[in-house]
């Protein structure tokens, strides 16, 4: 579980599809997806990134009530960005049931239409409840279902995962 190893996996790819001349717009999920594309515009000399917020497309939503209204006003949803016709590289760092995938496309379908979007992870945990899949995976991972993988980035902002016992 090398989060910087998977991240240099990642860079690489995009690196290389920027060299063939190919356009795409970055968008990270709020936390750990915000921080990977900050990272990678930065690497990449793109002018900006986006940050979706999903917090109000959960299907959780009324479980989370107060803390998803906390989550949203902390890193709100901004795409400095056309989103009609952009070609997104949505950012995420761990999949695993797809549902945070799923509220992250109804949240960039309101600011507008893109031509495509793909799917970009540090780790997939191969674990889904919906039929969503990841266009670039930095490393596919199994992992007890009672443990959650946690990025963090450390002040050099590179990158670990962590693992952590799940809150029953």
């Amino acid at each position: 579980m090398n989060a910087e190893q998977s991240y240099l996996k990642l860079l690489e790819t995009l690196s290389q599809r920027k060299k063939a001349g190919d356009s795409f717009e970055l968008a990270g999920l709020a936390m750990g997806g915000a921080w990977i594309a900050e990272r990678l515009a930065t690497d990449l000399n793109q002018p900006h990134f986006g940050v979706i917020n999903v917090a109000f497309h959960r299907d959780d939503y009324a479980e989370k009530g107060m803390t998803a209204l906390r989550t949203a006003s902390t890193m709100p949803t901004q795409l400095p960005f056309e989103v009609n016709g952009a070609n997104v590289i949505l950012i995420d760092d761990v999949l695993l049931t797809g549902r945070t995938v799923r509220a992250a496309l109804n949240e960039l379908f309101d600011f507008g239409r893109p031509a495509q979007v793909e799917l970009m992870v540090l780790a997939d945990r191969e674990n889904r409840e919906l039929p969503i899949s990841a266009d670039f995976v930095g490393e596919q991972l199994s992992i007890p279902d009672n443990q959650i993988l946690v990025l963090e980035k450390n002040g050099a902002g590179k990158f670990s995962f962590q693992l952590e016992e799940r809150a029953e």
